[in-house]
């Protein structure tokens, strides 16, 4: 299993505790389905908004395990990725999508159970002109993105590991999942989080 693989299934709430306490992109940024989740490698993508024409071109260039972290600066106004483009992310392997915009056929890739992340949903169409870039370092969802940072997202939201620090982040966050779930039969016996983490020391000093 590669790096970006193990970070599945370990909570983005325990990847941001043990990255710093961040590395999430904006609450607004969602998965379209909270059952969705993903973990992969950057590909950064920028669109000139209400243009997905770099889209085609990312999704041609693209290798299996790669997340499309997608920039359109937020607009919301054109749904630059929808179903047609979800079947063919599938099949060529492509991890998942992140959108700084708007996505379409919300209920199509839902049925599919492709991950998909947006800020918002919009039917409107795009454009299909203009060429943004492809792998630089962009801005997305109000964070830094180089093309191979391990990107992650749940129900919760989504989250950047810089590339350098992927491996100690996972061991890190796979340690906090291993304590929590210790923890969670404790405290299904009636233990408190306040005697199992010591925090009663601090209002009865």
């Amino acid at each position: 299993m590669d790096i970006a693989s193990a970070f599945k299934g370990i909570p983005t709430g325990n990847i941001c505790d043990m990255n710093g306490r961040e590395g999430s992109m904006d609450a607004a940024i969602k998965p379209l389905d909270y059952h969705f989740e993903m973990a992969g490698y950057a590909m950064t993508v920028t669109c000139v908004p209400g243009d997905n024409l770099t889209i085609h071109r990312a999704i041609a260039e693209a290798k299996p395990g790669v997340v499309l972290v997608i920039q359109c600066q937020g607009y919301l106004q054109a749904g630059v990725f929808g179903e047609l483009f979800a079947t063919s992310c599938r099949a060529r392997g492509i991890a998942g999508v992140v959108i700084d915009g708007a996505c379409r056929d919300k209920r199509d890739i839902i049925e599919m159970n492709y991950p998909v992340f947006a800020r918002g949903v919009c039917p409107n169409g795009t454009l299909k002109e203009t060429c943004g870039t492809i792998d630089e370092v962009i801005e997305c969802g109000g964070r830094i993105v180089h093309p191979g940072d391990i990107i992650v997202g749940d129900a919760d939201g989504v989250v950047v590991i810089p590339k350098e620090r992927a491996e100690e982040v996972l061991e890190k966050s796979q340690g906090k999942k291993k304590k929590e779930d210790e923890l969670k039969v404790l405290l299904q016996q009636g233990q408190t989080t306040a005697e199992l983490m010591g925090f009663a020391k601090k209002w009865q000093s």
